[in-house]
């Protein structure tokens, strides 16, 4: 057994307090905080209509903008991976631009664009289509904060496994659609899900685009990060905090997913 110098003991010890003061005892707190009066104000505050409301509204955004971005994140990867063209490297940067900005940004962005006062405000008021504060402005905000995941999972994958295999196949008379279900997407599939993985886990997590963009009415228009928020300002302790549990929860959970993702896709590369 290989024993530990004194340097690295040090800095195994800096990083141990470290990552305990930034994530390990604000984890803790929530959690303390949210059952230290016992298990019944954690079940009545998830029964309130409000949270449910907030859980509802947290889903139907997830189910629309993952499948969206998810077939975005594929055609962009197979188009940067596959094919040489002038401008691949200004629309990698496109796709890493959400990457860069501030999410509280690109809520003012969709706000300047489809607000009352915006660019195409007057004319969705002509047709009576509501994008800002209501459920579109917040899909829009989610599809916006989330795309680059899928796309910056898959190109890699892509560019590594090559187009060999996908020769092969249009050599021996497969469609497109035959080489793409049955040559590409089973050689992506690890990597694809990973990033379907990541682009749910924001989606259901994210807040300063989706705030800016929904008027944060708890009960309407509330996800459940800005239900949190709202529940904390209001002085409704017990709800604020047993929906940071189920935040965290579902944290906990993608960080498994991902943990057997990442196992399985070094099964495959071995």
């Amino acid at each position: 057994m290989q024993k530990i110098k004194p340097v690295e003991m040090g800095l195994i010890i800096i990083s141990l307090i470290y990552l305990a003061l930034i994530l390990l005892i604000p984890a803790i707190s929530v959690f303390f905080e949210a059952f230290h009066k016992g298990f019944q104000p954690f079940v009545e505050a998830l029964q309130q209509r409000e949270f449910v409301e907030a859980v509802k509204l947290t889903l139907i955004i997830a189910l629309v903008s993952v499948p969206l971005n998810t077939v975005f994140g594929l055609c962009a990867a197979w188009v940067i991976a596959r094919n040489e063209f002038k401008g691949k490297t200004f629309l990698m940067s496109l796709i890493d631009l959400p990457f860069s900005i501030s999410p509280v940004v690109a809520g003012l962005m969709i706000v300047l664009l489809y607000g009352r006062n915006g660019w195409f405000g007057p004319l969705l008021e002509t047709w009576n289509v509501k994008i800002i504060f209501a459920l579109p402005g917040m899909i829009l905000a989610t599809i916006f904060v989330t795309f680059p995941f899928v796309a910056r999972e898959v190109i890699p994958v892509l560019e590594e496994i090559g187009t060999e295999q996908e020769q092969a196949a249009q050599t021996l008379g497969a469609t497109d659609w035959q080489i793409f279900w049955r040559v590409t997407l089973p050689s992506i599939r690890w990597g694809l899900m990973y990033g379907v993985l990541l682009t749910n886990a924001r989606a259901m997590g994210e807040f300063g685009a989706v705030a800016v963009v929904s008027g944060s009415i708890i009960g309407q228009t509330a996800t459940l990060p800005i239900f949190v928020e709202l529940a904390y300002k209001n002085y409704q302790t017990e709800a604020a905090f047993s929906a940071a549990v189920v935040l965290g929860l579902l944290a906990a959970l993608t960080l498994i997913f991902k943990e057997i993702l990442e196992r399985k896709t070094k099964i495959v590369d071995t």
